[in-house]
C-alpha cells in the first residue's frame, strides 16, 4: 500500500472497492443467521418453566412405586420433586445461557472472516506478495481495526467499532475463560456478567470469573445490528490518494514481499 500512496500523484489507485450485491449479500446472510438462531436454536427453551413443572411431576410418578406411608413423609417427597424441578431449570437455562453465547460466537467470527476474505481479495488486486495477505489473516483485532482506520474504511472511534470490540472480548472469554478479556469485561462491561447477588456490589469486588459470563436476546440483537451497520457503513471505493498513513504492521508484511521479490544476486566464487 505504501508504493500506491507514493505514486498518488501520477494516477489514483483503487485499493478497496465494495461491490454492491456484496454488501447486501453480508448483511442479509448475517440477518438469515439470526433469524434461523433464534427460531431453530433459542426457540427450544421458550417453555423451560413448564419443562421444569414437568421434569418435577415425572420426577413424583417416578417415586411413587417406591412410596412407603408407614416409613415416608409425604412432604419430604414433594419437597424432593420440587427441588428436582428447579435443578431441572437452572440446567435449562444455563444450556439456554450457553447456546446464546455460542450464536454470538458463530455470528462474530462470520463477520470476522468475511471481512478478512475480502481485504484480502481487495489486496491482492494491487499488491504482489503472500506475506501482507497471510498477515490480513493472521493480524488481531486493534491491528484490523488500525488498517481499517488508516484506509478510511472504518474509524476506530465509531460507536460500531467499539461495540464489535467490546463483544470480541465476550467471545474470548466465552473460548477461553479466565485471562485478560475477562479482566476487561469485569472492569468496563460489566453489563455481560452475572449481577451479584449482594445488592450495591459492584462486579470488580466481588469474586467472579468466566462461569458468570452472560448475555441477553437484546444483545445478541446488539451484535446483528451492529454487524450491519458496519458493512452499510464502508465506503464504496477508497482510493490510494485519500491514504496518508499505514499501520507498521502492514508495512513490514509489505517490506518482507518485496525482499522476496527482489532477484538474487549470485555470490562471488570463492
Amino acid at each position: 500500500m505504501t508504493e500506491q500512496v507514493s505514486q498518488s500523484k501520477k494516477r489514483a489507485t483503487v485499493l478497496f472497492q465494495v461491490w454492491e450485491p456484496f454488501r447486501q449479500s453480508v448483511i442479509e446472510e448475517n440477518r438469515f443467521y439470526l433469524e434461523q438462531a433464534k427460531g431453530k436454536l433459542l426457540s427450544q427453551f421458550n417453555d423451560i418453566d413448564k419443562e421444569a413443572d414437568a421434569a418435577g411431576e415425572r420426577w413424583l410418578e417416578d417415586q411413587a412405586p417406591h412410596f412407603d406411608p408407614d416409613r415416608d413423609d409425604p412432604g419430604s417427597v414433594y419437597e424432593n420433586a420440587y427441588d428436582h424441578s428447579i435443578e431441572f431449570y437452572r440446567l435449562l437455562s444455563e444450556m439456554r445461557d450457553q447456546t446464546r453465547l455460542s450464536i454470538i460466537a458463530g455470528m462474530f467470527h462470520e463477520w470476522d472472516k468475511k471481512l478478512r476474505s475480502w481485504l484480502v481479495k481487495e489486496i491482492r488486486r494491487w499488491h504482489d506478495g503472500e506475506e501482507a495477505l497471510k498477515k490480513a489473516w493472521s493480524a488481531n483485532f486493534d491491528e484490523i481495526a488500525e488498517l481499517l482506520d488508516a484506509t478510511g474504511l472504518a474509524k476506530q472511534n465509531a460507536d460500531y467499532m467499539r461495540k464489535l470490540s467490546t463483544y470480541r472480548y465476550v467471545i474470548n472469554v466465552y473460548k477461553h475463560g479466565d485471562g485478560s478479556s475477562f479482566e476487561t469485561l469485569k472492569t468496563n462491561h460489566p453489563e455481560f456478567l452475572r449481577k451479584s447477588p449482594i445488592d450495591g456490589i459492584l462486579p470488580e469486588f466481588t469474586w467472579m470469573d468466566h462461569t458468570d459470563l452472560t448475555a441477553t436476546d437484546q444483545q445478541l440483537d446488539e451484535l446483528s445490528d451492529t454487524i450491519v451497520e458496519f458493512w452499510k457503513s464502508i465506503p464504496h471505493q477508497i482510493n490510494d490518494d485519500t491514504v496518508t498513513w499505514v499501520p507498521q504492521w502492514f508495512v513490514k508484511a509489505q517490506t518482507r514481499d518485496s525482499a522476496k521479490s527482489q532477484p538474487k544476486k549470485l555470490s562471488s566464487a570463492g
